[in-house]
């Protein structure tokens, strides 16, 4: 298989449920995600898709009180759509039904939806389509900092201790266990060791590892592919699983994915997923952790380490310096405990014993 394979397949896999959410919508918005094709994403235009749903199926049911259904909606009622329409949409959203299922959205959700919202509206009022971009006068929810989980140096070490020896696990998981701790190992040691994202690391092939100079190579975010390094304890989990996976005569000739299911073929994200949860749990029990959260505990570890965040950013991918720094809102934390007794509102009282003793 080609490297490019596994991307290919999702960008597909994307373009087809895009294909299939267009039905949901009205017609005028296929013209939308063709006029945005070129400059976004498709996973992009995925989470765009899914949240227009939402709002068209909120015009046919609120604003149209059923007299309108989602495919009738046209352009001609999009420019006729108030600001006060979309602020109430966003209450809406706080408790929702979309078919059978009663939904709700935090104000991170509602934030994302409306970005999806307001993209639309600019894009038809660019185009000349629309008279008025009401959406542009909507202001978006207030986003409370969350608080930055992220491991510390014991908890780190416990979670690749759990994961090599299994401690903790019930007993239907140590079953499992046995057959993949190696690859589960070298997945979390990757993740602790580099902080590369989970899609980056379900990506990886067996040609993307180069062990004599402990570099590989990733496809980041829009497709770029960057060549970043690894620890000699990092090569040493991924190599174990590199050479259990060379033995082992089930794994299919010509299958270049790095990390496999234990159905042979390319692991998925939300397998990744849960065997970080499943094993992090153990580790640090207080702590929800995930594989985002690994990537956060490697970007705080290397900061402290290099005080370097421009290095950082760069490591990690990120494009906004700004995005970076938000990994290291916890440090503050141990900074402030560090200089708790840095200031005295007292001064040190002479020792009396040793008073009493000069004076005899």
């Amino acid at each position: 298989m080609k490297k490019e394979d596994y991307y290919i397949t999702r960008n597909i896999s994307d373009i087809e449920k895009i294909e299939e959410l267009l039905f949901d919508l009205p017609p005028f918005c296929s013209d939308y995600f063709l006029g945005i094709e070129q400059r976004t994403s498709c996973q992009t235009r995925v989470k765009y898709a899914y949240d227009l749903r939402i709002f068209f199926d909120f015009l046919s049911k609120r604003v149209y009180r059923g007299t309108k259904s989602v495919q009738d909606i046209t352009l001609a009622d999009l420019n006729c759509v108030r600001h006060n329409d979309i602020e109430l949409f966003l209450s809406y959203l706080s408790h929702y039904r979309y078919g059978e299922k009663a939904l709700s959205c935090n104000e991170r959700a509602k934030a994302r939806k409306l970005s999806a919202v307001r993209a639309m509206f600019r894009y038809f009022f660019s185009k000349g389509l629309i008279e008025v971009d009401n959406s542009a006068k909507v202001s978006t929810p207030k986003l409370h900092e969350k608080e930055i989980i992220r491991l510390d140096g014991a908890e780190a070490e416990e979670l690749i201790a759990v994961t090599e020896n299994g401690s903790g696990l019930t007993r239907h998981a140590a079953g499992y266990h046995e057959k993949t701790k190696i690859r589960d190992t070298a997945i979390i040691t990757l993740f602790l060791g580099t902080g590369i994202r989970i899609s980056e690391l379900v990506g990886l092939d067996n040609d993307s590892f180069n062990f004599a100079d402990n570099s590989f190579v990733v496809t980041r975010k829009g497709g770029n592919r960057t060549i970043l390094y690894f620890s000699e304890e990092v090569r040493v989990a991924l190599e174990d699983y590199f050479i259990q996976k060379s033995k082992d005569p089930k794994v299919p000739k010509g299958e270049n994915a790095f990390f496999l299911s234990m159905q042979y073929k390319r692991i998925n994200v939300r397998s990744v997923e849960i065997l970080v949860k499943k094993y992090s749990k153990i580790a640090a029990p207080l702590k929800k952790i995930t594989p985002h959260k690994l990537r956060s505990t490697y970007g705080t570890r290397l900061y402290n380490e290099t005080g370097d965040i421009y290095i950082v950013a760069d490591v990690l991918g990120h494009r906004d310096v700004n995005t970076t720094k938000k990994h290291y809102a916890a440090i503050t934390q141990d900074n402030r405990k560090s200089v708790a007794n840095a200031v005295k509102l007292r001064a040190e009282q002479p020792n009396t014993d040793e008073n009493s003793q000069k004076d005899e």
